[in-house]
């Protein structure tokens, strides 16, 4: 059954709430809430990738295959979370592309879904209740990967999927620790604490009495939670207690903390801070920033750092450039990043040009068929690259365990499956090699730091850091439990 069972059909009434095969509006007006295979698009600019996704799916069902789907919001109401959207679509599907169409013809195939609980995480339950049914069906769903923030509902869903359901989960960009250690959970970016660790070994040379963390004080997002706490341990030693803010309960809302930020400014310009830990979301970040370019002590540069959270903020149509050409630098740890590997000064161990040399041979076809067209695939910003390497790692446990006698591996054998996932059965990511740990969480993963470059209002690479200091060792194994 291509579409597979459509949800919630007696709450249709008139008028007719359904959307599509799978896909139902909450109510008169609502956005579409579901898991499409690929016919029903969600947004216009998601037309083109589910169209390509649509016709990988019919050609995989005529064989042994799988299912992988894509859970995270599908909507959104501003032109940079659309396009992180985008992006993350369009890498699960060059993953599937690259799974059904080049790899030597290895089984099973891959289909993929894409599963959106609403924009708000509202129908998280009804949405995961719908993929663990397609995990006992003939679809044969074997994995859920996204999640594209650390919120309170992704670990809700993430532990029903896991725990409750038995799916497994490969997270994208869901970096808070306090997400986990669920059985079937692994993660494949660098925790918070990790992207901590690896900007403090990277900037060895920071005076922690210059220091100061800018931090939100709003609960319910392990994110900023860890993250706040991350920072505070980096910068315990400084003389000043943090500056305190609330953002408001929609992490993409702007609220009223541009006034607080303005007023924060002035005591920040009295003060000896020099480097700025900002704990917060993008949006926010981008509020700060702004009233920071507009100080008064414009004699006195500063250098804001953060955390992956900020891969966003280049596409933020409200953002001021002009006011890094005031003596002040964002520097923010970024999951991935097209130049890690390339050049003479890329380490041999830790990630590899091939990988991403096939990320990009595939992103170079997206207008071209048969794989596009999807859409422009941009890379910098890593959103394109975690989604490809979340399908990828979950494709790899897929395959790893399908044998000649049982083509299909079980949810268990899955879940299993993350434990071998290390030395020389690690995945050689795009944004790095992915060695999980006994707890699912990838071992000393590479951390690319990036600064925002106004000239260009683009990023710079500045250059790859650690968690453990250093590059893992070519078997890239932890080294402790």
């Amino acid at each position: 059954m291509a579409g597979g069972a459509t949800y919630g059909v007696d709450r249709w009434s008139s008028p007719d709430l359904s959307c599509g095969p799978g896909v139902w509006r909450p109510h008169e007006g609502a956005e579409c809430v579901g898991v499409s295979d690929g016919r029903h698009s969600f947004a216009d600019q998601l037309d083109d990738v589910s169209a390509r996704i649509a016709a990988q799916n019919r050609r995989a069902e005529g064989q042994p295959h799988v299912t992988v789907a894509l859970m995270l919001p599908m909507t959104a109401r501003e032109p940079f979370e659309r396009r992180k959207i985008l992006e993350q679509v369009q890498g699960a599907y060059l993953a599937q592309y690259r799974a059904n169409e080049q790899s030597n013809d290895q089984t099973p195939k891959i289909r993929l879904l894409l599963a959106s609980p609403g924009r708000d995480h509202r129908h998280w339950r009804e949405v995961a209740e719908d993929l663990a049914r397609r995990a006992a069906s003939a679809e044969n769903l074997r994995a859920v990967i996204g999640f594209d923030v650390s919120v309170r509902a992704t670990k809700e869903a993430i532990r029903f999927l896991t725990v409750d359901r038995g799916i497994p989960v490969v997270a994208g960009p869901v970096t808070a620790e306090d997400i986990g250690p669920y059985p079937g959970f692994v993660r494949i970016v660098p925790t918070t604490g990790d992207q901590a660790k690896a900007l403090a070994s990277f900037n060895k040379d920071t005076d922690p009495r210059t220091a100061l963390v800018i931090e939100d004080q709003g609960t319910g997002d392990n994110y900023i939670a860890q993250l706040r706490a991350a920072f505070r341990d980096l910068a315990r030693d400084a003389p000043r207690a943090p500056e305190r803010y609330e953002s408001p309960a929609d992490i993409n809302a702007d609220g009223n903390t541009s006034t607080v930020f303005r007023q924060m400014v002035n005591s920040i310009c009295i003060s000896p801070a020099r480097t700025l830990y900002f704990a917060g979301r993008p949006v926010q970040l981008r509020q700060f920033i702004n009233e920071l370019g507009d100080r008064p002590c414009v004699e006195k540069s500063y250098r804001v750092v953060t955390g992956s959270g900020a891969s966003t903020i280049i596409s933020d149509p409200k953002l001021d450039w002009s006011a890094l050409t005031r003596s002040v630098t964002v520097q923010y740890a970024a999951v991935a990043h097209p130049r890690a590997w390339a050049g003479p000064q890329a380490p041999r161990t830790g990630g590899s040009p091939d990988a991403y040399r096939k990320l990009t041979a595939l992103a170079a076809q997206a207008d071209t068929p048969p794989l596009g067209p999807i859409g422009k695939v941009t890379l910098t910003d890593s959103r394109t690259i975690i989604a490809y390497d979340a399908a990828l790692t979950a494709i790899t446990a897929v395959r790893n365990n399908a044998g000649q006698r049982q083509a299909i591996p079980s949810l268990d054998q899955i879940r299993t499956a993350w434990l071998r996932l290390h030395g020389a059965n690690k995945v050689d990511g795009a944004s790095g090699w992915i060695c999980l740990d006994n707890h699912g969480n990838p071992y000393n993963k590479a951390v690319s730091v990036v600064q925002l470059n106004p000239a260009t209002r683009s990023l710079d690479f500045v250059g790859l850091a650690w968690p453990q200091n250093k590059p893992p060792a070519a078997d890239c194994t932890a080294t402790d439990d």
